[in-house]
């Protein structure tokens, strides 16, 4: 059986939470820069995750508070589904992403690390942007800064997601 580790992962997994850390963030625009927040609207709001897989690993997250997308508001899922397409055509194009991870994990069951409300993940991949040092050594390899990522992303989604 092989294992997959995730070390830099540790500090997420052992924090202690306090109510939901997405509607914090939803409710606190004046922390959006600290938080990564990179695009927000009247029905979500696009965030970096600050725990990533892959240099650029965004989420889209809906406002609402909602464990579960079968309740989730039929206008809010549609427009939540274009923001999602508009950043995956951002990352391709401005990251020169070779391909996207997209995907949602509904559930603890699932994986979901905040199970108590729903949210994207969306992640840049790159021919061989997979290698041994992270497994061996501890250590996630990215090609650029955390904050230049962010600062790079929060430019360019502005020219691919309006309030529409």
């Amino acid at each position: 059986m092989n294992h997959l580790y995730a070390p830099w992962r540790r500090e997420y997994v052992t924090n202690k939470k306090s109510g939901c850390v997405f509607c914090d963030i939803a409710k606190d625009e004046s922390h959006d820069e600290q938080n990564y927040v990179l695009y927000r609207d009247d029905c979500c709001f696009v965030v970096m995750n600050k725990y990533p897989y892959t240099a650029g690993h965004i989420m889209v997250i809906p406002l609402e508070h909602i464990d579960n997308i079968e309740h989730m508001d039929e206008k809010a899922w549609i427009h939540i589904s274009r923001i999602v397409k508009k950043c995956v055509a951002m990352l391709k194009k401005e990251f020169r992403a070779d391909g996207v991870n997209l995907g949602m994990n509904l559930g603890k069951g699932a994986g979901a690390g905040i199970a108590e409300h729903v949210h994207y993940h969306i992640m840049p991949r790159w021919i061989g942007d997979t290698n041994f040092i992270t497994t061996i050594a501890d250590t996630r390899v990215f090609s650029s800064d955390f904050k230049k990522i962010y600062d790079r992303l929060r430019k360019d989604i502005k020219n691919y997601v309006t309030n529409d």
